[in-house]
């Protein structure tokens, strides 16, 4: 999760403390300025319970690598020996995101073989959702991977509908890929809003809070990713109403030990849960998975398909020898599960990120030098600093 998408999420509160000071709001919400007719802003129904941040609730440590192009994603056809290819990856941190909107520009390329038989390579959020959008076109697909979800990168993803995030750097958002982007974000929105209410479920829509030590329109610093590229900010200039907007709040509407707040709602994936449903629709539509793992795409020719679509994400950097696949390293925690704790947290200047998912509320804090860093193993101590820092916003929990 990039952290300009954070207060680009909260664009009503940037206009509202532009002049340095935060707009009161009464306890019945009004609309936002910039809402759609009859929307209206998220309101808490009752007090926010405390978060327990101690170490010792500490119950899992994830490090995953975002696979990041600054071109934005590949997603076109290829020909090797005998083999349509067509490749589908490099989605930063909008993989999960943009995955239904993505798979359809891919199934498209596909079904122009004429194949009605395809074999998907990888299995993790691009893979399963690309092969489930195959089969909703009516082909039959078969999964080739070394792992399913949950074992792929994707099940550590945050979980946040964040379809910028990553997605590609400033000067290589051109008109076009802005159409295309505005087309798979809106089309993975519009199939997100149809999983609402799902057994378990698997998408959610949750209050978040900006939270700031200075004014919204002053610079919070303490960033973890000032080396990282100037990234295209797509969804406050393309999508416009597409969700509800944030409001800002007073001393009196939060519980939070900061100056400047804001609430603003978005989309959850509980990964788990959603994991498991898209597995299992994939299996009962008749879908099969063969465990494999690629060294060479020489080893494609060995497939009975004819037609293939290559969703391995990171792993095509090594796969294809495709170098423009940058790693950006991302550690998560997850703390036991509060069911009481229905909100997520992004604390500006601190670099906090705090997600409230069904599996534990996953704590995030990214750090200098993860860009371009394929080291995937565990720094605990960046971890219990997150926790700690989290502790602060609840000195009596």
């Amino acid at each position: 999760m990039h952290r300009r998408h954070f207060l680009r999420s909260a664009g009503a509160l940037a206009a509202a403390a532009s002049s340095g000071a935060l707009l009161a709001q009464t306890s019945t919400p009004t609309p936002s300025a910039n809402a759609l007719p009859g929307q209206l802003p998220f309101a808490p129904a009752r007090p926010l319970a405390p978060i327990i941040a101690r170490a010792d609730r500490v119950v899992a440590v994830t490090v995953c690598t975002r696979p990041f192009r600054a071109q934005g994603p590949r997603i076109e056809a290829e020909r090797i020996g005998r083999r349509t290819v067509v490749h589908q990856y490099g989605h930063g941190g909008s993989g999960w995101s943009l995955s239904w909107g993505s798979a359809q520009q891919a199934v498209r390329l596909a079904l122009a073989t004429g194949e009605t038989e395809i074999a998907v390579i990888g299995c993790g959020a691009i893979g399963i959702t690309t092969a489930r959008v195959a089969q909703d076109a009516g082909l039959k697909v078969r999964i080739y991977a070394k792992e399913t979800l949950p074992m792929s990168r994707s099940f550590m993803a945050t979980g946040q509908w964040t379809p910028d995030s990553r997605i590609c750097t400033a000067e290589h958002a051109t008109p076009a890929f802005e159409a295309l982007w505005t087309q798979m974000a809106s089309a993975s929105f519009q199939q997100y809003q149809r999983f609402l209410g799902l057994p378990g479920d698997p998408i959610e829509w949750r209050n978040s809070y900006v939270l700031s030590d200075v004014p919204f329109n002053q610079p919070a610093g303490g960033g973890g990713e000032d080396d990282e590229p100037d990234y295209a900010e797509l969804e406050s200039k393309l999508l416009h109403g597409i969700r509800p907007h944030g409001v800002p709040l007073d001393a009196s509407q939060h519980p939070f030990p900061v100056p400047y707040a804001s609430r603003y709602p978005g989309l959850i994936f509980n990964i788990s849960a959603y994991a498991k449903m898209l597995m299992d629709d994939f299996l009962q539509a008749g879908g099969t998975f063969h465990a494999r793992e690629f060294e060479s795409p020489r080893q494609f020719a060995d497939l009975r398909e004819k037609t293939l679509i290559n969703c391995t994400g990171y792993g095509a950097r090594a796969l294809l020898g495709d170098e423009s696949v940058i790693p950006v390293r991302g550690q998560t925690a997850r703390l036991l599960p509060q069911p009481e704790v229905d909100y997520g947290l992004y604390w500006r200047g601190h670099n906090l990120n705090v997600v409230p998912r069904r599996d534990g509320i996953l704590v995030q804090a990214q750090q200098p030098g993860d860009y371009n860093n394929a080291d995937t193993t565990i720094d605990r101590a960046v971890t219990d600093a997150a926790v700690a820092q989290l502790a602060k916003l609840f000195p009596a929990a």
